[in-house]
């Protein structure tokens, strides 16, 4: 670790001066680098410290505009299980729009301004639901009202996170030497949780004992993290510009830092659409993570709308529990990597999709807020959906980087991520109606059918073929030698 920051960031990031942001705002009047330029490495080092800092503000504007905080602004609204389901699948549906965020981003003239029209006014609408909490407080908005102008804002907001979201990845793609990529977006991620865990339950501290209620106390927040949203852009002119423009259709580039030999990526043509649909180990995968994130999603966005609404708990335990969860990823992460390398990606996927298969009915024995179950069963089930959660990030993706091809792969992981979007928005979303059945039998009922639901997900899981995997038979004949 310590020398990957000797290799990539020598020095600690420090907050640049007024005068320095000023220059670099005139640098940007020259024109982006090409992607097949040599960039300098004092360059590269002062544009992954940016970057880093540009995560960190990001972070903190996630955990107000996101997740538990933002699902306990609406329950105190008087919001539904279909509208916290509805919440839950727009981020996931939005997912859609990459291929054409894609398209768009490679048809502008500079990474760096694409990303700013995108991202600048996804976070500047939030200031109408500043606006909307102010005139709640006063009376002169309907809670229902706010809560339906939210879930616009936030549908919106992820839209244009949508269509940013592939200029963002070919940027850093770009700006990250080869032979540091796995190592630097680690310690990037690294820095994103450690904010996360250390925000979430200060800031669900200050919304619970905010003296003119939990509604107020998130307006205050807001605040707090729309500036947060704006500063983590202003970073961004930090960084060196490039443009998605090349001079030929097909063009060499060389890594500075290994001498390798690149290819820049040709645009998808029907034929890769086609060789896609032939390729059935790829369908059968995307078949499994379509219905993984499906049953996940079924329950998993109301568990804390259980702790909050059914159990009554403030949401400064949901907070701290919810940050218990981006600890466990954080601490687990590296075990699961090596362990990954070991083993292979599928059995690891395999032993965490029964793991998550039986926190659903861990939940149904928590039916009061006794001792017990805040300072021990809860503690336990989160770290545990934590830790199961970063391996199945972890190896999904790394299964889908090894069984799709090398040359354009961008159709492959488009349909991948087109696949759990439509299967997490489905789940979200049917997830909450379900809960608002009347002989249903609520949430409960709820998370025992998404337990079924996610072991019958084994099923596509062990057909897919993993070229480094190994197989049940070949680890225990490998333990034994």
């Amino acid at each position: 670790m310590l020398r990957l920051i000797s290799d990539v960031a020598p020095e600690a990031p420090s907050l640049p001066r007024l005068p320095d942001l000023l220059k670099s705002l005139n640098k940007e009047a020259r024109p982006p680098l090409s992607p097949t330029e040599k960039i300098p490495k004092g360059e590269i080092r002062s544009s992954l410290r940016a970057a880093n800092i540009d995560g960190v503000f990001s972070t903190f504007f996630g955990c107000v505009t996101a997740e538990v905080l933002l699902t306990n602004f609406l329950l105190q609204l008087g919001a539904s299980n279909f509208e916290i389901g509805i919440l839950t699948g727009i981020p996931l549906l939005a997912n859609f729009l990459q291929p054409i965020g894609a398209y768009l981003s490679d048809r502008s003239y500079s990474r760096h301004w694409f990303i700013l029209k995108t991202f600048v006014p996804s976070r500047l609408l939030w200031l109408f639901v500043l606006a909307g909490i102010g005139m709640f407080c006063t009376g002169l908005a309907p809670a229902h009202h706010l809560v339906l102008c939210t879930l616009a804002i936030n549908l919106i907001t992820h839209i244009f996170g949508a269509l940013g979201s592939p200029s963002w990845a070919s940027w850093m793609a770009v700006l990250v030497p080869v032979r540091l990529r796995g190592r630097y977006f680690a310690l990037r991620n690294s820095f994103n949780h450690l904010t996360n865990l250390l925000c979430v339950p200060l800031l669900g501290y200050i919304v619970s004992t905010w003296g003119g209620g939990q509604v107020q106390g998130y307006g205050v927040i807001l605040i707090l993290a729309i500036i947060a949203g704006i500063l983590s852009l202003l970073f961004q002119f930090f960084m060196v510009d490039v443009t998605p423009q090349i001079p030929s259709k097909k063009t060499a580039k060389t890594d500075e830092t290994t001498g390798e030999t690149l290819e820049s990526e040709d645009q998808p043509t029907p034929s890769d659409y086609v060789a896609l649909l032939k390729d059935t180990n790829f369908l059968i995968f995307v078949l499994f993570f379509g219905l993984w994130v499906f049953s996940f999603t079924l329950s998993n966005p109301f568990f804390n709308v259980y702790l909050l609404d059914n159990l009554g708990l403030d949401v400064g335990w949901v907070t701290l529990y919810t940050s218990l969860m981006a600890g466990a990823s954080l601490l687990t992460l590296m075990y699961w990597g090596k362990l990954s390398d070991l083993i292979g990606n599928r059995p690891v996927l395999m032993i965490v999709v029964i793991m998550l298969s039986v926190i659903p009915l861990l939940w149904l024995g928590i039916s009061s807020p006794t001792t017990l179950a805040l300072w021990v069963w809860l503690p336990l089930l989160f770290f545990a959906t934590g830790s199961s959660v970063a391996a199945i990030d972890l190896c999904a993706n790394n299964i889908q980087v090894e069984i799709s091809p090398v040359h354009k792969p961008s159709t492959y992981f488009a349909a991948a991520a087109a696949s759990a979007g439509l299967g997490g928005a489905i789940g979200s979303t049917f997830g909450g109606f379900l809960a608002e059945l009347p002989h249903f039998g609520g949430l409960p009922t709820l998370f025992a059918l998404s337990a079924a639901l996610r072991l019958a997900t084994l099923l596509p899981l062990v057909f897919v073929q993993e070229p480094r995997g190994r197989n049940l038979k070949q680890l225990l004949v490998g333990k034994r030698a």
